[in-house]
């Protein structure tokens, strides 16, 4: 494969990118991450400095985005809402302006895609998209490259992943466009409730209520039902969404017994979180997933949040690294 020059690129959304430049990207976390497991590194962020903004909060996007620049030398600084002045007495513009000055690059992960691109525009340096209301391309990354892991003999292109429940999420949407480009087959299963708020279909991509969708999937994948911003709302949520639980015989019916369970965390998978357990006090269970699946064989959770740090870091390397 040719190697692509991403220097000084942003990564706000997976259609920026080619193909061929995701599928390097993949290539070059799992170069990344078997290096890491040989104990190497090679300072490829070496005086490199990363600003992290974070309006929501996140275990895995933190923890990865710094851990990654740590492995390779770099330094962060993270910035929460109460930490800075965007927004508040300072504009998203010149916030920008600021950091670029102090940054080689700066991570978002917040609600607006337009807050991203606003960074990107005004910042002049790299801007990396660890979450908005539209997108979640480092977590599909990771999710790529762990089923890639899983399905050694099979090509992306000929993959099958079914994502159940809130199909008009970000995460599904991301899963969408990853389709649009990598050419495997995506099915968001789901209440056509939500089709409205989907990203449009396209020949690799199908919404449907019909669970015989799910038939020869490589990959089930799902995520909370009540996104950050929705928990007034949960109840009406899992009304909506509560008979796409993913259970024992929702994976039964993909009738492939080496069918991976994804879900990009946190999961209501049992009652030993505080919502879990005063939800289902007032008798509203709010599990998107049973937790046998969670804990099966089949079951990559765990290696997909590790691949948050492998990917993120490929990302950062391909963009900001002056030695790749």
């Amino acid at each position: 494969m040719t190697l692509p020059n991403l220097k000084g690129k942003s990564f706000l959304s997976l259609l920026d990118f080619t193909a061929e430049e995701l599928l390097w990207l993949i290539e070059l976390s799992a170069d990344l991450k078997a290096m890491k497991k040989r104990g190497i590194t090679q300072d490829l962020l070496k005086g490199k400095h990363i600003a992290l903004l974070f309006e929501k909060t996140s275990t895995r996007t933190r923890c990865a985005f710094e851990t990654a620049v740590y492995d390779e030398g770099g330094h962060v600084t993270f910035l929460d809402p109460i930490s800075s002045q965007m927004g508040k007495k300072e504009s998203i513009e010149d916030t920008a302006k600021v950091l670029a000055r102090y940054y080689d690059g700066i991570e978002y992960r917040g609600y607006s895609q337009k807050t991203l691109e606003v960074l990107r525009d005004a910042g002049g340096v790299p801007v990396f998209n660890g979450l908005s209301d539209v997108e979640h391309p480092t977590q599909i990354l990771a999710d790529l490259l762990t089923i890639q892991e899983h399905c050694p003999g099979k090509g992306i292109s000929d993959l099958k992943v079914v994502f159940v429940g809130d199909v008009r999420n970000n995460v599904a949407a991301t899963w969408n466009y990853a389709s649009k480009l990598l050419g495997f087959k995506f099915v968001g299963f789901g209440p056509k409730e939500l089709f409205g708020g989907t990203p449009e279909s396209h020949e690799n991509a199908l919404y449907t209520e019909d669970i015989s969708c799910i038939e020869g999937a490589d990959a089930v994948y799902t995520d909370i039902w009540a996104s950050m911003g929705e928990e007034d709302i949960i109840e009406e949520r899992v009304k909506l969404l509560g008979k796409y639980k993913v259970t024992a015989e929702i994976m039964a019916a993909t009738k492939n017994e080496n069918c991976l369970f994804l879900h990009c965390l946190p999961s209501f998978h049992n009652f030993e979180t505080e919502l879990a357990k005063e939800w289902i006090e007032k008798g509203v269970d709010i599990r998107e997933v049973d937790d046998d699946v969670f804990r099966s064989k089949n079951s990559v959770v765990f290696d997909e949040a590790e691949n948050r740090m492998h990917t993120i870091k490929a990302i950062m390397v391909a963009t900001v690294s002056d030695k790749l």
